[in-house]
Formats: structure tokens, sequence, C-alpha cells
């Protein structure tokens, strides 16, 4: 990077495995929804809203709808993965009442060539958006087999948690490229400084 230069700002991920878990990652190491150009983004990346989505009406208090729904659904994750599900009953509550809004309704139109492309059945709010991720928080956490699939990321000072998917369960880090690399190279590093005489 050059000198003078600002760092690029930290890319939105979705490699947790499920929408909810994307929001609550949001927030690390940096604010990441810091602007609504930014939560559309998230929306879209996550696969919510279709890119051509228009999103009347966004603003700031969508950003803080979702900012609130992201620290309930990280009260009651990180409750599950310590072992203490009851720790977060007021953020269960809250969880509960967001996803009670209908969420968008999708359909399926044909595209110029022919091929179905799936849309939004008019422009959805913030309180239907929020629902859908909301409803993914409530699936997530009600499903036996997908909450034991829960892990933290085992990186330094990483609260990422993510769905370990991956063949025979030994997924360890959030991200293979960020989490995973910074583990290799402090382990080369470790090594190396080992080696000096």
């Amino acid at each position: 990077m050059a000198l003078g230069t600002a760092p690029a700002p930290y890319e939105l991920r979705f490699d947790s495995g499920r929408s909810c878990l994307d929001l609550v990652a949001t927030n690390h190491p940096v604010e990441r929804l810091d602007s609504v150009a930014r939560l559309r983004a998230w929306l879209v990346g996550t696969g919510l809203v279709p890119a051509e989505a228009l999103l009347h009406g966004a603003g700031p208090q969508w950003l803080a709808a979702f900012h609130e729904l992201r620290a309930h659904v990280g009260q009651l994750v990180c409750g599950e993965i310590e072992g203490r599900p009851r720790a977060a009953a007021a953020a269960l509550d809250r969880v509960n009442a967001l996803a009670a809004a209908a969420p968008p309704a999708p359909c399926a139109v044909r595209a110029a060539d022919g091929t179905l492309i799936r849309v939004l059945r008019g422009e959805p709010g913030c309180a239907a958006l929020v629902a859908a991720v909301a409803r993914d928080a409530v699936d997530l956490l009600t499903d036996p087999v997908a909450r034991a699939l829960l892990r933290q990321c085992e990186g330094d000072n990483c609260p990422i948690v993510y769905l370990d998917t991956s063949r025979g369960r030994r997924r360890r880090w959030c991200s293979s490229e960020v989490c995973g690399n910074r583990e290799r190279v402090a382990r080369h590093r470790r090594r190396a400084a080992l080696a000096r005489p």
C-alpha cells in the first residue's frame, strides 16, 4: 500500500454457512455494515434480495434494525457454543418477535433468454428482510443437527462462528484464507525462530 493511502475497507464475508451467522460476522474486526450501501451489498451477497432490488426507504433505521438483530443473534449463538443456552432469554424473545413479520415473497419469472430467475414479489421493507434473517436464526438454533455443527474460529482473537460442514468436521477457522493463513504464518515464524542459533 502506498504511503498516504487509506487501507481498503474490510470485505463482506459470506462463508459461515448461514445468513444469520454472516450477519453476526459483520462487526469483526471492524464494523462492516457502516452504511446503507454496505447493508444493501450484504443483502445482495446473502441472496436475500436480487441485485436489481431498489430497496426504497432504506436508510439509517435499516442499519439500526440489522445491528439490533445482529446483537441478539450473536448472544444466542454464543450461548449455544458456550453451553449456556438459557443465558440470553431477552435476545431470544426479541429474535422471535422479529421473525414474526412476513419475509419477502420470492417468485420465479422468465428472463429474456427463457431461463427461470428468482425475483421478489414487490420491493421488501426493512421488517420483511430482518424477519428473513431472524427466521434463519430460529431455524438454525432449533435444528439439533445444524446446531451441533456450530464452531467458533480457532484464530487468535477471532469470534466468528460458522457451520462446520467439512468432511470429517475438522474445519478450524472461519476462513482458511484469513485466520488459517495467519496461523500458518505464525507457525512458520515460530519454527524459523527455533531454528536460529
